[in-house]
Order: C-alpha cells, then structure tokens, then sequence
C-alpha cells in the first residue's frame, strides 16, 4: 500500500469508530504502531484533526470532512454481494433500507463499473425466511434500540413454556438461525433465545438502562470467556490419557 493511501485509510478507521488505538491500525493496516505513530503525527501536522496519545487511542475532532468517496469496480462488487446475501436475512424495513442504499451506491458508479456490479452471479432467495420471522425479528431490532423491556412466551429445545420479561440486548446470525441476547429478569441473568421459538412477544413501556454486569459487552465477555473455558477443557493432556 502506497504511504498517501495508508494515510488515508487511517483518516476512514478513526472517522468510523469512537476511539482507535494504534494497535488495532497496526493490524488493519499491516504496519508496525511505530508506522502508525508516525503517520498520525505527520497527519497532524497536516491539519487533521487526530485527537489521542500513544497508549490510549485517537478520534477524529469534530467538524472534519473527506471530500466524497468513489468505490472501486471490486469494492461495488463486493456491496453488492453482501446486500444480496442480507437482504434475505434481515427484516422488512432494514431489507428496504439497503435496498435503497445500495441504489444510491450504485447511481454514482461509472457505467462500466456499474454493470459489473449489477451483473453479480451471487444471489440469495428471497424465500428463506417467512414474513412472520421478518416481523418478529424487526420487533425485537427496534426494541434493542429502543431500550424497551420484552414481555414473551417462550418454548425451550425440550418444548417447555415460561413467559419471560427481559432486557434485549442484540440479535445474532447463526447461519440458519437468528438468537437474540437479553438479560432475563425470571433467572437473574444473560439468556439466548432463538426467535423461532418465540410464541408472542410485546414491546413493554418500561424503559432499562445499562447496568453494570448487566450489558451486551459483559454478555460478550462472558461468550468469550466460555468458549475459551471449553476450549481448554477439550484440549488434549499433554501427559496422554
């Protein structure tokens, strides 16, 4: 990568995230943090507003501008393949959105370009998901964002009902399956639960902050925590049997 577009791409990574450590530029960008330390100083003597220090990470100042971007023959590709493979997966209204989005990616693309994106043998059946799981997944999306608490009916593996109040915290792809991460007031802690199991669901007033112990990040933590737990357990003893 050319030292102009490494500089650039650092400018794109810091704009997109609240605070970016070298660390992970280093990685991104396949350099050592010594090459990001010093793109970052000459990019503030530049005039860009990196904000941040070494061992802590950077942000981008407010007010700072990229004039507009033009994607690639392969970056359009690749938009294109990914919002096909989406669009079958998500709910209506976000379907609808990257629908709309991807149209108005592709309306400043050049001709050529354009038609080698359109013309993608990557396709994704519309039918693989029914509309009552398109609507059940919108729900509990727009719930997540909302913060609103979830009062449900739900089957477990074994068939067994219970209705739960809970806390949604975010939903996951599983390739076949969509879950959603929540923290249940009934046991006093994370669950999983697979939308397809859920018999109904109502969107409370209630409204929840996070919590301490109680957040998507703590849930992750402890995913993270338990697969590596498993991880160790399977792994063979270095004395044999």
């Amino acid at each position: 990568m050319r030292r102009a577009d490494r500089l650039f791409q650092i400018v794109q990574l810091v704009r997109g995230r609240r605070l970016t450590t070298a660390a992970f530029l280093a990685e991104r960008l396949e350099v050592s943090e010594r090459t990001v330390y010093r793109d970052i100083a000459d990019l503030q003597r530049q005039g860009v507003p990196l904000e941040g220090e070494a061992g802590v990470g950077y942000r981008l100042g407010a007010g700072f501008e990229l004039p507009p971007l033009m994607f690639t023959q392969d970056e359009a590709t690749a938009l294109v393949a990914a919002a096909r493979l989406a669009q079958s997966w998500v709910d209506g209204a976000m379907a609808r959105d990257i629908e709309s989005a991807l149209g108005k990616i592709l309306s400043v693309l050049p001709p050529a370009a354009r038609t080698a994106a359109e013309s993608l043998a990557v396709y994704a059946p519309a039918y693989v998901m029914d509309e009552r799981m398109r609507e059940r997944l919108q729900l509990l999306r727009e719930a997540v964002q909302s913060r609103n608490k979830l009062r449900m009916d739900y089957r477990d593996v074994n068939g067994a009902a219970s209705q739960r109040i809970v806390r949604p915290l975010g939903c996951f792809y599983w390739g076949k399956v969509w879950t959603f991460s929540a923290w249940c007031e009934l046991r006093d802690d994370f669950r999983d639960f697979r939308i397809d199991r859920i018999d109904t669901v109502d969107v409370l007033q209630d409204r929840f902050r996070d919590e301490p112990g109680r957040t998507l990040a703590d849930r992750l933590r402890r995913l993270r925590q338990e697969a590596q737990d498993a991880k160790e357990t399977e792994a063979p003893s270095p004395h044999g049997g």
